[in-house]
């Protein structure tokens, strides 16, 4: 699954592919928030871990990644 993360002040979103579910990252992101926490801290697929500073995230979007068919039907 993708997790792009739009961050202030910054012309660049940080693009996350990450193997938890759509809403265990929802609910970890708007806790953070929630709670005032300094950052946040995320892992991809490969087990590199992200800490994000919350008070800079403009926007979090949660999707499938999904492998889209090359070629013509015939």
């Amino acid at each position: 699954m993708d997790v792009k993360i739009g961050l202030a002040e910054s012309p660049r979103e940080l693009v996350i592919s990450s193997g938890e579910k759509q809403e265990d990252i929802v609910a970890e992101v708007s806790a953070a928030i929630e709670a005032g926490r300094p950052t946040v801290t995320l892992v991809d697929d490969k087990g590199r871990k992200f800490v994000i500073r919350t008070e800079r995230i403009s926007y979090v979007e949660v999707g499938n990644s999904t492998a889209r068919a090359v070629g013509f039907v015939g």
